[in-house]
């Protein structure tokens, strides 16, 4: 009798009835960003250093409110050629729970895509509404992953990165299994692997753990499926950031402010470092392994 490969047969398993009938949102990666918060005095240095490591350009620098209460922030958008990030900083406190959402990803319809959502086993953490530019909702996926979804009244148009960056989210093993299936649901993703036994080293931790890779529209993500006993800064991440030159990267990063918190090491058939950014924000970089 013939077997599936593992990663196959995972992506089986995590494909629900409802996959097939629900329509898929992305718009593209080049529109997804990881939203980065700041003490507002240190907007324009991690703004300064983040541009200097990729390269790209910030947009002009607003003052707004993008929550459904009263809030005032600075917020731009710093577009680069391996992924983008929305900047905030705000100036009054963040009202719950935003600055607990990990990324903003643009759909063609915001009120369908959480409707889409809740089929496929996410929840409206906050509900959708208007911001001066579009449209927003944040959604909670099983194990504490929150997400943004936005859609702009303006069509923006981007252009292709270079690399596509990984959504690096931390789950427990208990919620991995409905994570997994309720976003390759919404996302009309598909599980590249799965490894079991991936070391756990690669995140500081001991023995071995679980590695799940998975594409879709809204690019790629890693999940790392652990028992929490992780070292710092592992965890604190949002994105991993590919690029050409791994070193190169990296002292580009180290001239600009920032600092190298873990040294460049192996991870998954990739070389990678850990960098945090002027302002706190922390950030995976790897490269393609020699």
């Amino acid at each position: 009798m013939r077997t599936l490969p593992l990663f196959v047969a995972a992506a089986v398993a995590f494909a629900p009835a409802a996959f097939a009938r629900t329509q898929d949102f992305a718009v593209g990666p080049q529109y997804d960003s990881t939203h980065v918060y700041v003490a507002p005095q240190d907007v324009d240095a991690f703004v300064a250093s983040f541009v200097a490591t990729f390269g790209g350009q910030s947009t002009k620098q607003v003052v707004a409110t993008v929550t459904p209460t009263p809030s005032s922030t600075t917020s731009q958008l710093v577009q680069t050629p391996v992924g983008i990030v929305s900047v905030f900083g705000f100036r009054t406190p963040v009202p719950y729970p935003f600055g607990q959402e990990r990324t903003g990803y643009l759909v063609s319809n915001v009120d369908e895509a959480v409707k889409a959502a809740h089929a496929a086993g996410g929840a409206a953490l906050v509900a959708p509404f208007d911001d001066p530019i579009g449209r927003d909702a944040v959604v909670a996926w099983p194990g504490g992953v929150n997400m943004q979804l936005y859609w702009h009244t303006k069509t923006p148009d981007y252009k292709a990165l270079e690399h596509v960056p990984d959504n690096r989210i931390y789950l427990p093993a208990q919620s991995a299994d409905a994570f997994v299936k309720a976003w390759v649901a919404f996302a009309h993703g598909k599980v590249e692997s799965d490894d079991r036994a991936a070391p756990a080293s690669e995140v500081g931790g001991k023995g071995v753990y679980r590695r799940i890779r998975v594409t879709s529209g809204f690019g790629k993500a890693t999940l790392f499926v652990t028992d929490g006993h992780v070292s710092w800064p592992y965890g604190t991440e949002l994105t991993g950031y590919e690029v050409g030159d791994l070193d190169a990267t990296l002292g580009r990063a180290r001239q600009a402010g920032a600092k190298v918190v873990v040294d460049t090491h192996d991870e998954g058939g990739r070389r990678s470092a850990m960098v945090q950014f002027p302002g706190g924000y922390v950030a995976e970089i790897h490269s393609a392994a020699k």
